[in-house]
């Protein structure tokens, strides 16, 4: 869950950058090992106590207030825009029909569905590719390595983590001058992915650090080998 700003963002991509290379003898490691567990977990009721004191509130307290029409807007307009990060993935994996479909969803959403706020793609059979760079170089047939939970940022694996900088290439953000309209709109969004899931929590049993390893591995197996997959964790 990302909750800085940009220029922060951008260092711990780099960091995360100089430790991949850092790391490159450890990188073929089944990320399913999780040899640096001690580490990820201490990160993680980091990551966990900052949620329930201060992001996982505010969510609650944003559904509370906003009608759900305004809130669905504010997900298709978030959504409008990480299909510009998907076209560019669709593209580098040599996928013309899913790059032709991203293509159709950002000109419609953003004309007819003003600017992202009505979803016009989806309505009109248009489905979404959830895609990023991580993905992408696991396609390419480079190996996730071992498992890792970022301060912040949440769960990933030394190639997701490396795959974040190149990634922000594609959000608007690095590119807004206006400091206040750019933390503005990056809280929001925070806002917006921390509601979409406080439903989803729901399912969470046993220890939670594992569950949340777990789900977060097999999902990104099933987003590379797009759903053929064998459940072996």
């Amino acid at each position: 869950m990302r909750l800085i700003g940009t220029g922060v963002i951008d260092r711990l991509a780099k960091a995360c950058l100089i430790a991949g290379v850092v790391m490159a003898p450890v990188v073929a490691q089944a990320a399913d090992e999780d040899p640096w567990e001690g580490v990820n977990r201490v990160i993680f009721r980091f990551n966990d106590t900052l949620d329930t004191y201060a992001l996982k509130p505010v969510a609650k307290g944003y559904q509370w207030v906003t009608p759900q029409f305004m809130q669905d807007g504010v997900h298709n307009f978030f959504n409008n825009i990480g299909d510009v990060g998907n076209l560019a993935n669709d593209v580098l994996q040599a996928k013309p029909h899913d790059a032709g479909v991203d293509t159709a969803r950002l000109l419609l959403n953003t004309t007819l569905g003003v600017a992202g706020l009505v979803d016009v793609g989806t309505r009109m059979g248009l489905q979404r590719n959830d895609q990023d760079f991580g993905i992408t170089l696991g396609k390419w047939g480079v190996p996730s390595g071992p498992y890792v939970m970022l301060p912040l940022l949440g769960p990933s694996t030394v190639r997701d983590g490396i795959a974040k900088y190149p990634d922000s290439f594609t959000q608007p953000y690095r590119y807004m001058d206006d400091m206040s309209l750019r933390n503005s709109l990056f809280a929001l969004s925070v806002v917006d992915t921390r509601a979409q899931l406080l439903q989803a929590e729901k399912m969470i049993n046993g220890d939670k650090y594992i569950f949340i390893r777990n789900a977060y591995l097999q999902m990104r197996e099933y987003k590379i080998k797009d759903g053929h997959v064998v459940d072996d964790f």
